[in-house]
Protein backbone atom coordinates (compact mmCIF):
# COMPACT_ATOMS: atom_id res chain seq x y z
CA UNK A 1 0.00 0.00 0.00
CA UNK A 2 1.24 4.03 -1.25
CA UNK A 3 0.84 5.91 2.19
CA UNK A 4 0.72 9.61 1.38
CA UNK A 5 3.68 11.59 2.67
CA UNK A 6 3.53 13.84 5.95
CA UNK A 7 6.57 15.74 5.87
CA UNK A 8 5.74 19.03 4.65
CA UNK A 9 4.66 20.64 7.68
CA UNK A 10 3.56 20.20 11.20
CA UNK A 11 0.38 22.67 11.58
CA UNK A 12 -0.39 23.33 15.25
CA UNK A 13 -4.26 25.17 15.44
CA UNK A 14 -5.74 26.58 18.81
CA UNK A 15 -8.90 26.92 18.50
CA UNK A 16 -11.89 27.92 21.25
CA UNK A 17 -13.37 24.64 22.89
CA UNK A 18 -16.97 24.76 21.66
CA UNK A 19 -15.63 25.94 18.31
CA UNK A 20 -16.81 22.75 15.73
CA UNK A 21 -16.05 24.50 12.68
CA UNK A 22 -12.47 25.52 12.16
CA UNK A 23 -10.91 21.79 12.19
CA UNK A 24 -13.18 20.57 9.77
CA UNK A 25 -12.91 23.81 6.94
CA UNK A 26 -8.94 23.59 7.57
CA UNK A 27 -8.88 19.41 6.71
CA UNK A 28 -10.55 20.38 4.11
CA UNK A 29 -7.99 22.84 2.85
CA UNK A 30 -4.75 21.20 4.54
CA UNK A 31 -2.24 21.34 1.74
CA UNK A 32 -0.26 17.77 0.87
CA UNK A 33 2.32 16.36 3.12
CA UNK A 34 0.86 18.59 5.90
CA UNK A 35 -0.11 17.82 9.42
CA UNK A 36 -2.86 19.38 11.65
CA UNK A 37 -2.78 19.33 15.36
CA UNK A 38 -5.12 20.82 17.55
CA UNK A 39 -5.42 21.95 21.59
CA UNK A 40 -8.50 23.59 22.50
CA UNK A 41 -8.57 26.55 24.40
CA UNK A 42 -10.98 27.52 27.41
CA UNK A 43 -10.48 30.86 28.83
CA UNK A 44 -14.60 31.92 28.57
CA UNK A 45 -18.11 30.71 29.83
CA UNK A 46 -20.04 28.25 26.51
CA UNK A 47 -23.12 29.70 28.14
CA UNK A 48 -23.12 33.29 27.96
CA UNK A 49 -23.22 34.88 24.53
CA UNK A 50 -20.56 35.84 23.38
CA UNK A 51 -20.09 39.46 23.58
CA UNK A 52 -17.30 42.07 23.37
CA UNK A 53 -16.18 41.43 27.09
CA UNK A 54 -16.25 37.25 26.76
CA UNK A 55 -14.07 37.75 22.96
CA UNK A 56 -11.68 40.15 24.69
CA UNK A 57 -11.72 37.64 27.94
CA UNK A 58 -10.55 34.63 25.92
CA UNK A 59 -8.23 36.81 24.30
CA UNK A 60 -6.16 37.94 27.07
CA UNK A 61 -6.79 34.51 28.79
CA UNK A 62 -3.56 32.77 30.23
CA UNK A 63 -2.40 30.42 27.05
CA UNK A 64 0.59 28.95 28.58
CA UNK A 65 -0.36 25.68 29.29
CA UNK A 66 -1.84 25.23 25.72
CA UNK A 67 1.57 26.18 24.12
CA UNK A 68 3.49 23.98 25.76
CA UNK A 69 0.98 21.07 24.56
CA UNK A 70 1.05 22.28 21.44
CA UNK A 71 4.72 22.83 21.43
CA UNK A 72 4.60 18.72 21.78
CA UNK A 73 4.27 18.22 18.21
CA UNK A 74 7.32 20.62 17.02
CA UNK A 75 5.05 22.58 14.86
CA UNK A 76 6.35 24.88 11.62
CA UNK A 77 3.31 26.97 12.23
CA UNK A 78 0.55 27.91 15.12
CA UNK A 79 -2.62 29.25 13.90
CA UNK A 80 -4.77 31.36 16.22
CA UNK A 81 -8.28 30.20 15.97
CA UNK A 82 -10.42 33.04 17.09
CA UNK A 83 -10.81 35.99 15.25
CA UNK A 84 -13.29 38.25 17.47
CA UNK A 85 -10.53 37.46 20.42
CA UNK A 86 -8.52 39.72 19.49
CA UNK A 87 -9.45 42.38 17.41
CA UNK A 88 -11.26 43.32 20.38
CA UNK A 89 -7.89 44.66 21.56
CA UNK A 90 -6.44 46.36 18.32
CA UNK A 91 -3.89 45.78 16.03
CA UNK A 92 -1.38 45.75 18.52
CA UNK A 93 -2.37 43.72 20.65
CA UNK A 94 -2.92 41.32 18.03
CA UNK A 95 0.77 41.15 16.96
CA UNK A 96 1.71 40.90 20.49
CA UNK A 97 -0.03 37.40 21.02
CA UNK A 98 1.07 36.57 17.52
CA UNK A 99 5.11 37.45 19.01
CA UNK A 100 4.29 35.37 22.23
CA UNK A 101 2.73 32.31 20.64
CA UNK A 102 5.97 32.06 18.59
CA UNK A 103 8.10 32.40 21.92
CA UNK A 104 5.91 30.20 23.68
CA UNK A 105 5.62 27.25 20.91
CA UNK A 106 8.80 28.17 18.98
CA UNK A 107 6.74 27.92 15.42
CA UNK A 108 5.73 30.55 13.42
CA UNK A 109 2.34 32.56 14.79
CA UNK A 110 -0.48 33.21 12.66
CA UNK A 111 -3.83 34.93 14.05
CA UNK A 112 -7.34 34.78 12.46
CA UNK A 113 -7.80 38.52 12.63
CA UNK A 114 -3.96 39.28 11.60
CA UNK A 115 -4.88 37.02 8.54
CA UNK A 116 -8.01 38.61 7.41
CA UNK A 117 -5.53 41.81 6.77
CA UNK A 118 -2.77 39.98 4.76
CA UNK A 119 -5.11 38.19 2.98
CA UNK A 120 -7.16 41.84 1.76
CA UNK A 121 -3.81 43.66 1.78
CA UNK A 122 -2.33 40.33 -0.65
CA UNK A 123 -5.98 41.31 -3.05
CA UNK A 124 -5.14 44.94 -3.16
CA UNK A 125 -8.53 46.02 -1.24
CA UNK A 126 -8.83 48.86 0.40
CA UNK A 127 -13.23 48.86 1.27
CA UNK A 128 -15.14 45.84 1.96
CA UNK A 129 -18.79 44.61 2.48
CA UNK A 130 -18.67 43.60 6.14
CA UNK A 131 -20.43 39.82 7.43
CA UNK A 132 -20.42 37.72 10.76
CA UNK A 133 -22.46 36.01 13.15
CA UNK A 134 -21.15 39.02 15.95
CA UNK A 135 -23.07 41.21 18.57
CA UNK A 136 -22.88 44.67 17.74
CA UNK A 137 -19.94 46.29 20.09
CA UNK A 138 -18.05 43.22 18.15
CA UNK A 139 -18.62 44.61 14.91
CA UNK A 140 -17.81 47.84 15.95
CA UNK A 141 -14.92 46.99 17.28
CA UNK A 142 -13.95 44.65 14.01
CA UNK A 143 -15.00 47.44 11.63
CA UNK A 144 -12.24 49.79 13.48
CA UNK A 145 -9.68 46.85 13.33
CA UNK A 146 -9.87 46.80 9.46
CA UNK A 147 -10.23 51.01 9.48
CA UNK A 148 -6.87 50.31 11.76
CA UNK A 149 -5.11 48.83 8.82
CA UNK A 150 -6.48 51.11 6.14
CA UNK A 151 -9.58 48.93 5.30
CA UNK A 152 -12.53 50.77 5.18
CA UNK A 153 -16.52 49.15 6.23
CA UNK A 154 -18.62 50.46 3.32
CA UNK A 155 -21.77 47.73 4.19
CA UNK A 156 -22.16 45.46 7.20
CA UNK A 157 -24.37 42.74 7.61
CA UNK A 158 -25.02 40.47 10.88
CA UNK A 159 -27.51 37.74 11.56
CA UNK A 160 -29.99 40.04 13.40
CA UNK A 161 -30.32 37.96 16.61
CA UNK A 162 -28.19 37.00 19.37
CA UNK A 163 -26.24 33.18 18.71
CA UNK A 164 -24.82 31.51 22.15
CA UNK A 165 -21.26 30.07 21.43
CA UNK A 166 -23.13 26.99 19.87
CA UNK A 167 -25.11 28.91 17.77
CA UNK A 168 -22.41 30.73 15.15
CA UNK A 169 -21.26 27.08 14.10
CA UNK A 170 -24.60 25.79 13.45
CA UNK A 171 -25.69 28.15 10.80
CA UNK A 172 -25.98 26.47 7.44
CA UNK A 173 -23.82 27.63 4.70
CA UNK A 174 -26.94 28.62 2.69
CA UNK A 175 -27.67 31.07 5.45
CA UNK A 176 -23.83 32.51 5.30
CA UNK A 177 -24.56 33.09 1.53
CA UNK A 178 -27.27 34.90 2.15
CA UNK A 179 -25.51 37.05 4.81
CA UNK A 180 -22.72 37.90 2.77
CA UNK A 181 -25.18 39.13 -0.12
CA UNK A 182 -26.85 41.70 2.55
CA UNK A 183 -23.18 43.21 2.74
CA UNK A 184 -22.78 43.73 -0.76
CA UNK A 185 -22.46 47.13 -2.22
CA UNK A 186 -21.12 48.62 -5.28
CA UNK A 187 -18.40 49.96 -3.72
CA UNK A 188 -17.06 47.02 -1.79
CA UNK A 189 -14.33 45.51 -3.17
CA UNK A 190 -14.50 42.04 -1.41
CA UNK A 191 -16.69 40.48 0.83
CA UNK A 192 -15.49 39.51 4.54
CA UNK A 193 -16.65 36.89 6.36
CA UNK A 194 -15.58 37.06 10.05
CA UNK A 195 -15.70 34.27 12.59
CA UNK A 196 -13.60 30.69 12.46
CA UNK A 197 -16.56 28.95 13.63
CA UNK A 198 -18.66 29.95 10.66
CA UNK A 199 -19.01 27.91 7.76
CA UNK A 200 -18.09 30.60 5.58
CA UNK A 201 -15.44 28.16 3.37
CA UNK A 202 -17.96 26.37 1.83
CA UNK A 203 -20.12 29.08 0.65
CA UNK A 204 -16.89 31.28 -0.38
CA UNK A 205 -17.42 29.90 -4.59
CA UNK A 206 -21.40 30.64 -4.65
CA UNK A 207 -20.84 34.12 -3.45
CA UNK A 208 -18.06 34.60 -5.47
CA UNK A 209 -20.26 33.67 -8.54
CA UNK A 210 -22.99 35.50 -7.55
CA UNK A 211 -21.45 38.84 -6.87
CA UNK A 212 -18.10 38.58 -9.01
CA UNK A 213 -15.91 39.87 -6.30
CA UNK A 214 -12.80 37.92 -3.56
CA UNK A 215 -14.74 36.87 -0.88
CA UNK A 216 -11.99 36.55 2.07
CA UNK A 217 -13.10 33.90 5.44
CA UNK A 218 -11.32 33.90 8.60
CA UNK A 219 -10.50 30.21 8.10
CA UNK A 220 -9.46 30.39 4.37
CA UNK A 221 -7.22 33.61 5.21
CA UNK A 222 -5.49 31.34 8.27
CA UNK A 223 -4.70 28.74 5.23
CA UNK A 224 -3.73 31.29 2.78
CA UNK A 225 -1.18 33.06 5.37
CA UNK A 226 0.36 29.81 6.71
CA UNK A 227 0.73 28.55 2.57
CA UNK A 228 2.72 32.04 1.88
CA UNK A 229 4.96 31.57 5.32
CA UNK A 230 6.04 27.93 4.17
CA UNK A 231 6.14 29.02 0.33
CA UNK A 232 3.53 25.79 -0.78
CA UNK A 233 2.25 26.40 -4.02
CA UNK A 234 -1.78 26.14 -4.57
CA UNK A 235 -3.44 22.43 -4.80
CA UNK A 236 -7.09 21.97 -5.77
CA UNK A 237 -8.89 22.20 -2.78
CA UNK A 238 -8.06 26.49 -2.18
CA UNK A 239 -11.80 27.94 -2.46
CA UNK A 240 -11.77 31.37 -3.62
CA UNK A 241 -10.03 34.05 -5.75
CA UNK A 242 -7.63 34.78 -2.86
CA UNK A 243 -5.69 31.67 -3.49
CA UNK A 244 -4.68 33.25 -6.97
CA UNK A 245 -2.51 35.15 -5.46
CA UNK A 246 -0.19 31.77 -4.52
CA UNK A 247 2.32 30.85 -6.60
CA UNK A 248 1.48 27.39 -8.44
Amino acid sequence: MNYPPRDTAKIGVLVPFTNTNLEPDLMLMCPPGCTLHFQRLGGYDVDEVPGSEQMAGLGASDISHDLRMISGVRPDVVLYGCTSATLTHGPAFDEDLAKRIQTGSGARSITAAGALIAALKALGITRVGFSSPYLGEVIKQAMSFLSDNGVDTVACADVGRELGNYGQGELTPDEVYDLALQAAHPEAQAIVLSCTDMRSVEAITRIEAALDKPVVTSNQAMMFALMRALDLPRHDDLPGRLFDCLST
